[in-house]
């Protein structure tokens, strides 16, 4: 991977990091009480990157695209990590559940 490969992808994670706390900071400013739309907000986002990142890596399969090897990689990886922090996430909230169910009366 040369220099400028590493360096388009780190600009392409500065970028996203900006917009992602931008969007996060407009979503909590306009839905501050709304925890469920946010949530659902989060799975539509999740899923539609896993989508995008499936037709990728097919384009690039079947030679439709332009795209390197590289940014399919990426594409998938991110994918993967946002799929990987929603179960998490999952996990978190059924545990939370679990132990208000278990709290005593």
């Amino acid at each position: 991977m040369s220099n400028m490969d590493i360096n388009q992808v780190l600009a392409q994670m500065r970028t996203m990091k900006i917009e992602s706390s931008s969007s996060t900071a407009g979503a909590e400013v306009e839905k501050s009480g709304d925890f469920s739309s946010l949530l659902k907000q989060s799975i539509d986002s999740v899923n539609e990157t896993q989508q995008q990142a499936g037709k990728l890596a097919q384009a690039f399969e079947t030679g439709e695209t332009d795209a390197s090897l590289s940014e399919v990689m990426v594409s998938l990886q991110k994918a993967n990590v946002s799929f990987q922090a929603m179960v998490q996430v999952r996990n978190k909230l059924v545990e939370a559940y679990k132990d208000t169910m278990n709290m005593p009366m």
